[in-house]
């Protein structure tokens, strides 16, 4: 039998990574398959049943994980994030838990523990949180500021769009994205408010350019801090690899000896 060491060996090898990597994307395919009524009325069966030995694919590695890395394995944030999407995969689809069927497309997020560089990015926009607590604090007091000025400037004329704080809120929301916010809320506003644009303006170059940027900023800096751990990581594993096979080797030659 196989021991503990030789199986996660097998699972950390490239091959193996490409493989379970390929069997993502096909059930993310199978899986989209399933939503064409005629598609499935012409190849049902065989999809249902690529679908099954994807899962069976997923389940084994997942249990030769388990087995390799035994109670060490609930020690990685992504291991845990496996285990709960296989979970939730084999949890039986009928009845009060119909709608787990549809949840079966989570499976596709496995690709993002699977790739290296999809988890950097994900492990970059956590380490961002924090330091963007601030911001959106930030955000959130020149919405609040600008909804009440809104509300109390334009209101009158326009109660769709400014007759209440959340109806502001959510019309200075669109024009922060840049969505129709000229013609569609701006021009008309400055139709009956000529000097509208000195509120419009400023609000666009505080909540458009310069806090966005600055969350751009933190979620960039925060994925490179994440990459240099990660290699500073990957180069630790291969150096405690070396050094126990140097040390395989030794024995084997005292003992010779």
């Amino acid at each position: 039998m196989l021991s503990r060491a030789a199986i996660a060996d097998f699972l950390d090898r490239p091959a193996v990574a490409r493989f379970i990597i390929a069997v993502i994307l096909i059930n993310a395919v199978t899986l989209g398959l399933e939503t064409f009524p005629e598609v499935m009325a012409r190849a049902g069966g065989l999809i249902l049943t690529i679908d099954r030995i994807c899962l069976s694919i997923f389940v084994v590695e997942l249990v030769l994980r388990l087995y390799a890395l035994g109670l060490r394995f609930f020690r990685s944030g992504w291991n845990v994030f496996d285990f709960v999407i296989i979970g939730i995969s084999l949890l039986p689809a009928t009845g009060g838990f119909s709608v787990l069927r549809a949840m079966r497309i989570l499976r596709v997020l496995r690709v993002i523990s699977a790739v290296p560089s999809l988890r950097r990015v994900v492990d970059g926009l956590g380490r961002a949180l924090p330091g963007m607590g601030s911001v959106f604090l930030l955000i959130m007091i020149i919405y609040y500021i600008a909804a009440v000025m809104a509300t109390k400037l334009f209101g009158a004329s326009f109660p769709e769009w400014f007759g209440s704080l959340g109806a502001s809120a959510y019309s200075l929301f669109q024009v922060m994205t840049l969505e129709s916010w000229s013609m569609g809320i701006v021009r008309p506003v400055m139709e009956v408010y000529p000097y509208a644009w000195a509120f419009f303006l400023p609000f666009i170059l505080m909540t458009t350019f310069a806090v966005m940027n600055l969350i751009v900023g933190l979620i960039v800096s925060s994925m490179q801090e994440a990459a240099n751990e990660a290699e500073q990581e990957r180069g630790q594993a291969f150096e405690a690899k070396v050094i126990e096979r140097l040390t395989a080797i030794e024995k084997k030659l005292d003992a010779r000896g």
